[in-house]
């Protein structure tokens, strides 16, 4: 089987994209049509692979979960020539194995948002991909192999509910979410992995646990003094997590063989006669493999 050129993009925060590894570094703003994207994209190369950073909340914690411009973050990934998105999140935990400094590579979501634009599509071009597998298996096996060598506590797979926030969880669905048998929380991986899905891009979430919300009887609420404590320890593991799986993802085959580069070839619903200019022309990134 053939290979693709590899472009790596990178959503998290500041202790992901200041690596002292990455090379030939250029800040670079990428216009959206769907709007104005957190910030621009760190552009670089970490062992020789092209890394996309993009700052998810913007440079120095601007932006709230509810305010990320989700749509247009994909986009200019996409527009960046990304062919695979790891997305790096604080997230807390449901479960007592999940301790704080640990990593969950994720395989599941629930989606509990409500304030966000989820889809590229509708206004003239409907479309309807599937979310039953929503993450890379292979981007997961690359990183469930990372983090073995690195040493880091981990857990491969887990149900990851997107809360809307920015507030966090009240006591009573703390304990719903558990008894759903979810394993971390998080605010900002919904709508971004179904996004990501549209735009055909291979994407995986590595959850870094930095509390266990407030489901746990006699412990501490969680407050952002004790999240940003555990943070800090998180991000040089997740520095040494990026630097290890990037050489496993440097090369790939031509088609994903999870079909995450195909999500649309029967996803389209409206016939081309009734498809809207505008609305194909803002998806010339997204979706014009299948469009063009």
């Amino acid at each position: 089987m053939g290979q693709s050129e590899v472009v790596i993009g990178v959503l998290g925060g500041s202790g992901v994209y200041g690596m002292d590894a990455l090379e030939d570094t250029e800040w670079r703003r990428i216009e959206s049509p769907f709007g104005t994207p957190s910030d621009e994209v760190l552009v670089g190369r970490l062992h020789g692979v092209k890394m996309v950073f993009l700052p998810r909340h913007g440079r120095g914690h601007r932006i709230s979960p509810s305010e990320i411009n989700y749509r247009a973050n994909i986009d200019v990934l996409k527009r960046a020539g990304c062919t695979d998105v790891i997305s790096v999140s604080a997230c807390g935990s449901f479960r007592e194995e999940l301790a704080p400094g640990s990593f969950v590579i994720v395989d599941q979501f629930i989606d509990r948002t409500f304030a966000r634009e989820k889809s590229f599509f509708g206004n003239g071009l409907v479309a309807h991909v599937s979310m039953a597998d929503p993450v890379c298996s292979r981007l997961g096996d690359a990183l469930e192999a990372a983090a073995i060598e690195c040493g880091i506590d981990h857990a491969r797979g887990g149900t990851y509910l997107a809360m809307e926030g920015p507030q966090f969880s009240s006591r009573a669905e703390s304990f719903l979410y558990r008894d759903w048998g979810c394993s971390v929380i998080g605010m900002t991986n919904m709508p971004e992995a179904k996004l990501a899905r549209e735009a055909e891009l291979c994407y995986a979430t590595v959850a870094m646990v930095t509390d266990y919300d407030c489901w746990r009887e006699g412990d501490a609420h969680v407050d952002v003094e004790a999240v940003l404590e555990i943070l800090h320890g998180n991000a040089s593991k997740a520095q040494d997590l990026l630097s290890n799986v990037v050489p496993r993802l440097a090369t790939r085959p031509d088609a994903c063989n999870a079909g995450c580069d195909h999500a649309l070839d029967v996803a389209l619903i409206t016939p081309p006669e009734a498809r809207d200019e505008a609305a194909v022309n803002r998806l010339d990134a997204v979706a014009g493999r299948v469009l063009s």
